[in-house]
């Protein structure tokens, strides 16, 4: 058993929520649940900074709408060998034109085809809109070596739906600027929280067999590290009382001559 994710407040970093789910399951799949039970306690943040396991487009979207919850975080880019190579054409070279249902390449060809868009087999991830091209628009092309390694079939693009690929632009975009770098740097905070229950507090080895009995686990520590951070925290420092006037004081006052500003007093 494995605790996936360690929710954190702003401030002193207290833990707000712990999910314990197998070690086989992807991150993202624990999501939903997470929000749904902060929603319960009413304490969803208005922004989720996570890690790149949980930056799906669909849980991005679902936080969204159903919660009203920003999800931040690495949204992985396009990982075709073209994109990595940096040469050839990728997905982001064909202009997609979805109230026509086409995809024009870069070379001005239109594709003839659109299809889905298709379910995936997983559950992180966004169905899947496919526009086919025809081997005659795509072997006499000049460029073709650059477009696809195929001899023998003609190019296709793969894409999601309109709001989902709309997404998907606006965050990539967005996650280049320093000042969401900036504001995703608050995230070190939960990395350290989680790095003292794994190093700290040996969270990688469960004393108890069975997933309800890990969870167990998992939670008393979280309380005990609360317990631990709140106890380190400074009262706050009460503003100082302004100091009394001067009887020479009043008497300026009352008579509305002006005073040096030294002899005010301490907050006017």
């Amino acid at each position: 058993m494995s605790p996936r994710r360690v929710g954190a407040s702003d401030g002193a970093n207290v833990i707000t929520d712990v999910a314990t789910t197998s070690a086989a399951t992807n991150d993202g799949q624990a999501l939903p649940g997470i929000h749904t039970r902060l929603a319960r306690r009413e304490l969803l943040p208005a922004e989720d900074l996570v890690d790149g396991g949980y930056t799906s487009l669909v849980h991005l979207e679902r936080a969204t709408r159903e919660h009203q919850v920003t999800v931040s975080g690495p949204l992985p880019g396009n990982s075709t060998r073209r994109q990595r190579q940096n040469e050839g054409f990728d997905r982001d070279d064909f202009h997609i034109d979805f109230d026509r249902r086409q995809v024009t390449c870069p070379r001005g060809q239109v594709s003839k085809g659109w299809h889905g868009p298709y379910p995936t087999s997983s559950p992180t991830a966004a169905p899947l809109i496919v526009a086919r091209s025809t081997k005659g628009q795509c072997q006499p092309c000049p460029d073709r070596t650059r477009c696809t390694s195929s001899r023998e079939s003609s190019r296709n693009v793969g894409f999601p739906p309109r709001e989902l690929r709309d997404l998907q632009v606006r965050v990539r975009s967005e996650q280049q600027t320093p000042e969401r770098k900036a504001r995703y740097a608050v995230r070190s905070g939960v990395e350290g929280t989680i790095n003292e229950f794994a190093h700290g507090h040996g969270m990688r080895h469960c004393c108890y067999r069975g997933q309800p009995k890990a969870h167990l686990q998992h939670v008393l520590t979280a309380i005990a590290v609360n317990f631990e951070r709140l106890s380190g925290l400074t009262p706050a420092e009460e503003p100082p009382s302004p100091r009394p006037s001067t009887a020479f004081q009043a008497f300026l006052d009352q008579h509305e001559i002006p005073r040096s500003k030294s002899w005010r007093t301490l907050g006017s």
